[in-house]
């Protein structure tokens, strides 16, 4: 259980110019009294292709801390324009909104920041050198990204149980009365109806499979249905439909045609064989 809790930020000055302060106003609760101060950090991402663009805006020790619900403002810096490129200036980045005690971070907000000219005529045809002073910025406070870590307070009851955690595994799960909760809802509720899409969409990909493949089998079955019939009438028999009797009647039957056909063989050996004998006639001498 986390000893403080982020209960609101606000964005005082929004929008505003690219080169103005940034202003939070930040509500949190602490549950019981705390040794040291907590460490308010804002860091702005200058590039998203390499972090050696970040920079850290400002930062604000707060303490002692009374245990119940606190506010202060937090007010930072722009950034310096000659460590962001040229490229980086102009369009969407992120800031991030970071709380830590003792040297251990335990919450982190981001926020997407969009920059942008104050002019329709410059965003259509933006100039090579960026004009700072006609840039503006846009936080986009109504969805900020809600991040909060399981650390070690002042007790080691408060301890995880792998201590110190892996800062890059989160825990989304946000209570209903900490900040970034509603969002984090909104989010899974929208990535289960992004699934349940996907599902649909498979399934019924699998229904026009199945489909086609039952019209195929039932277009081979119509083709070799021909060839059945006429194997049934000349090649099978059909004795279900016989009785008992007629099966019995037709057993004789072959049976006396057999014992016709030994005997037919029977006469046959006896003729071969009288053939084959010598004569016993008397040869009459000739004249």
């Amino acid at each position: 259980m986390s000893v403080v809790s982020l209960l609101g930020v606000q964005v005082m000055n929004n929008p505003a110019m690219f080169t103005d302060n940034y202003e939070f106003e930040i509500t949190f609760e602490c549950l019981e009294e705390l040794q040291n101060d907590l460490e308010w950090k804002l860091t702005y991402v200058g590039s998203a292709t390499s972090d050696q663009h970040d920079q850290e805006l400002d930062t604000l020790l707060v303490g002692p801390i009374p245990v119940g619900v606190n506010k202060f403002v937090f007010e930072a810096r722009a950034p310096n324009i000659s460590r962001i490129p040229d490229a980086d200036i102009l369009g969407v980045t992120v800031i991030l909104l970071t709380c830590a005690y003792d040297g251990r971070e335990f919450v982190r907000v981001g926020y997407y920041v969009n920059n942008e000219y104050d002019s329709e005529e410059l965003n259509a045809e933006p100039p090579a050198k960026p004009i700072i002073e006609r840039v503006k910025r846009n936080v986009l406070a109504e969805k900020p990204r809600v991040t909060r870590f399981a650390i070690k307070w002042d007790s080691e009851a408060s301890a995880p149980p792998e201590f110190p955690p892996e800062q890059p595994e989160a825990d989304l799960v946000a209570d209903g009365e900490e900040y970034g909760a509603e969002e984090a809802e909104e989010e899974a509720a929208e990535e289960a109806e992004e699934a349940a899409a996907e599902s649909a969409d498979k399934v019924k990909g699998q229904e026009g499979e199945d489909a086609e493949m039952a019209g195929v089998e039932a277009e081979n079955a119509d083709r070799a249905r021909p060839e059945e019939d006429e194997m049934s009438e000349d090649g099978s028999v059909d004795i279900e439909g016989e009785s008992e009797d007629d099966l019995e009647e037709e057993e004789e039957g072959e049976g006396e045609a057999e014992e016709g056909d030994d005997d037919a063989m029977e006469v046959d050996n006896h003729e071969k064989d009288a053939a084959a004998a010598p004569s016993t006639k008397p040869v009459s001498a000739a004249a």
